[in-house]
C-alpha cells in the first residue's frame, strides 16, 4: 500500500473481509512535517538477544508489547510457574468477597501426602487435618511455593484438586488464556499439564493489574510458619539494581528450571519468563541477562500529541462514515521501541474489526495501532473513539451497505 495519510486512511481486506487494516509509513503521518523520532543509541552489543532457555519472553507490561520472544507458544510443562493460575483463581475468590483473608482451609491427607511433608516436594509444612488462614496458604505458597497450600487451596474453592483444575482452565480462558491446560494446583508433572511462556506472561501481566494488594507479597522475602522460616525462591529479589518485586519460579525434572518474573526500572514495568533450563544458576543468570537488555535496549516513545487524531475507523450504518481514533483519556499516545538504531523507519498499522456498528460512544475501545520497528520488534496500543456516532437513518444505512458491498467487489 501506498504510505499515505492516516486521517485519510481506507479500510483494506486483512485476513477475511471483516478484518480491516490502514497500513502506513511513520514517516508520512503529516502534511506539513514527517515525524520523525530520534532514537538515542546504545552500546554495542544491544541489538539482537539470543537466549539459552527453550522458550522465553520479554513483555512491557503497560501496553502488552513483546520486546523479545523465543518458542513463547510452545506448549511445556510450566512446574510451579502455574501456581500463578491457582493465585489467581483465589485472588479473584477474594475480590468478589467469596472468600477472605482470615478465613480457614483444612489440610485434608490427600493435600499433605501429595504436596506436605511426606511428599518431598516444597511444603509450607501445614499439620494433617489443621486449618490455616487463606493469608497464611497465599504467603506460603507465594513465599515458599507450598503444594500442600496449593491443594488445600484448591480442595477448599473446587471440592477436589480435579475439580478446581477444571476451574483454573475455565478461568484462564476468561481472561484470555487460550492453549493453557491444567491438571492440578501444584504444576507437578502431569504430560497434560502445560502452558506456554506467552501465557504465563500474559497471566503475570493481568494478576499485576487486577491484584495489586496482593501482588505486593510476591516481593516478600520471608516468611514465618509455625517453627519454619522460609525464604523467597525468587533469586532475583536479592538483586537491589534489578527492581524485580516477583513472581515465581518453577522446577520439575521434566520442565527444567523456570522463572516468570517483574521489575519496574525508570517508571516502566517488564515482565519476563524464561523457560527449560539446565539449573539455578542458569536460570537465575538468564532472567538476568535478559531483563537487562530490555531495561537497556528500549524506552518510551511519544507518537502522538495529546488530543491527536492517530487514524479514522470506518463506521457502518451511523450519522457519519468514518470514527477518529486517539489514545485513551485524550492523552499523549506512547509506544516501547528500541533505542537502537537511531532513526530508524516506522510502519504502522490501525487494526479493527469492523466496520463498526453504531452506536459508537466516545472512549470505547475500537482499535489498536501497531508500530514496527526496523528490527522486527512490535509494539501495540489501544486506540478508542474520539465522537459518539449514532445510528444513521434507513437510507444512510442502504448506502452504507451498496459502498460496503463496492469496496469488497473492489477487493478493497
Amino acid at each position: 500500500m501506498r504510505a499515505t495519510l492516516l486521517s485519510a486512511l481506507s479500510p483494506v481486506r486483512l485476513f477475511g473481509a471483516a478484518r480491516f487494516c490502514a497500513a502506513i509509513l511513520i514517516a508520512a503521518l503529516t502534511v506539513l512535517a514527517p515525524l520523525v523520532i530520534s532514537v538515542p543509541a546504545v552500546a554495542q552489543g544491544a541489538g539482537e538477544f539470543v537466549t539459552r532457555a527453550k522458550r522465553a519472553i520479554l513483555m512491557d507490561a503497560e501496553s502488552g508489547a513483546v520486546l523479545f520472544q523465543y518458542n513463547a507458544d510452545e506448549l511445556a510443562p510450566p512446574a510451579s510457574m502455574s501456581k500463578l493460575m491457582t493465585l489467581e483463581v483465589l485472588f479473584n475468590a477474594m475480590k468478589q468477597g467469596k472468600v477472605k483473608p482470615e478465613d480457614e482451609f483444612l489440610m485434608s491427607e490427600y493435600a499433605w501426602r501429595t504436596g506436605g511433608a511426606p511428599s518431598g516436594t516444597s511444603a509450607m509444612f501445614v499439620p494433617i487435618n489443621t486449618r490455616a488462614r487463606v493469608d497464611e496458604l497465599v504467603q506460603g505458597i507465594i513465599v515458599q511455593s507450598g503444594n500442600d497450600a496449593s491443594i488445600a487451596v484448591a480442595e477448599a474453592l473446587g471440592g477436589s484438586e480435579q475439580g478446581f483444575a477444571k476451574m483454573m482452565e475455565e478461568e484462564a480462558r476468561r481472561i484470555g488464556l487460550v492453549k493453557s491446560t491444567f491438571r492440578n494446583a501444584t504444576g507437578l508433572h502431569d504430560p497434560e499439564h502445560l502452558m506456554t511462556a506467552r501465557e504465563l506472561a500474559m497471566l503475570a501481566r493481568h494478576v499485576i493489574r487486577e491484584y495489586p494488594e496482593q501482588y505486593k507479597i510476591f516481593a516478600q522475602r520471608e516468611f514465618l510458619y509455625r517453627k519454619h522460616r522460609f525464604y523467597n525462591r525468587n533469586p532475583l529479589l536479592n538483586d537491589e539494581a534489578l527492581s524485580v518485586d516477583g513472581l515465581k519460579t518453577g522446577h520439575t525434572k521434566e520442565a527444567g528450571y523456570g522463572i516468570v518474573f517483574s521489575s519496574v526500572s525508570e517508571g516502566r514495568r517488564l515482565i519476563g519468563v524464561v523457560m527449560g533450563l539446565a539449573d539455578e544458576k542458569e536460570r537465575r543468570d538468564e532472567a538476568r541477562r535478559l531483563l537487562e537488555w530490555g531495561q537497556r535496549s528500549f524506552a518510551n516513545f511519544t507518537l502522538f500529541d495529546a488530543n491527536q487524531d492517530v487514524g479514522h475507523a470506518r463506521v457502518w450504518g451511523g450519522t457519519q462514515f468514518y470514527v477518529p481514533l486517539g489514545a485513551k483519556g485524550d492523552g499523549p499516545l506512547n509506544v516501547v521501541l528500541p533505542r537502537y538504531p537511531p532513526n530508524q523507519k516506522l510502519r504502522a498499522e490501525v487494526v479493527y474489526n469492523g466496520p463498526l456498528k453504531p452506536p459508537v460512544r466516545r472512549g470505547d475501545e475500537v482499535a489498536r495501532l501497531r508500530v514496527t520497528s526496523s528490527t522486527n520488534a512490535t509494539t501495540e496500543v489501544p486506540l478508542v473513539a474520539r465522537q459518539d456516532v449514532e445510528p444513521g437513518s434507513v437510507w444512510r444505512r442502504g448506502m452504507d451497505s451498496l459502498v460496503f458491498l463496492a469496496l469488497r467487489w473492489a477487493n478493497l
